[in-house]
């Protein structure tokens, strides 16, 4: 039984993508946002919990039979910082930090996340472990459930960012795995997915 949890951050608008909700745009067979949770399955986090927003019954039907816990942010529209409060309020006792993922990031695989997981382990537990390429900060991001009050003092459409920069218990974990910032805003950049 793992004591990190992964959090999948898929209720927003993803206005730049266009009238189709991006994270129901399919990839393959499968929607943008099942790439995401899958990943997050096979990883060795416990339990996996999706934040949903926006056409959230569509979002959920997507993850039909997938062993998730679905947590609904009515508050979606007022940004990102609420799917992340979401995500963290529905943390179990156990859950000593949570693996944030981006739903709109289909390359990142179940071994980076475990890697991630091991990472922020063999680090002595900092407050979070974020993965950079190139000195590029990344995503997935390993966030300590120490930092859940500063979670919840975050307001607007933000991650963690904000309460991560400037920290010295924040460890940046060098990778060369080019997922890290590989996400989809717009229909464009899904055209040009070689997946």
């Amino acid at each position: 039984m793992s004591d990190v949890a992964a959090i999948v951050l898929a209720a927003g608008r993803g206005t730049r993508f266009g009238e189709q909700p991006k994270l129901l745009a399919r990839i393959g067979s499968k929607a943008l946002v099942r790439h995401a949770t899958e990943a997050a399955i096979n990883a060795a986090t416990d339990p996996v919990i999706v934040v949903t927003g926006h056409r959230a019954d569509e979002v959920q039907a997507e993850l039909q039979g997938l062993p998730v816990l679905i947590v609904h942010n009515s508050l979606f529209a007022d940004g990102l910082s609420t799917s992340l409060k979401a995500g963290f309020s529905a943390l179990p006792p156990k859950a000593r930090a949570a693996v944030v993922l981006l739903g709109d990031m289909p390359f990142v695989k179940a071994g980076l996340i475990d890697a991630l997981v091991a990472g922020w382990h063999a680090s002595g537990e900092p407050a979070a472990l974020v993965p950079t390429l190139d000195g590029q900060r990344g995503n997935p991001v390993v966030i300590s459930r120490a930092l859940q009050a500063a979670i919840e003092g975050l307001s607007g459409d933000v991650g963690a960012g904000p309460i991560l920069r400037g920290r010295p218990d924040v460890v940046e974990w060098p990778t060369a795995d080019t997922a890290v910032v590989q996400d989809i805003d717009t229909q464009d950049e899904l055209g040009k997915l070689k997946f």
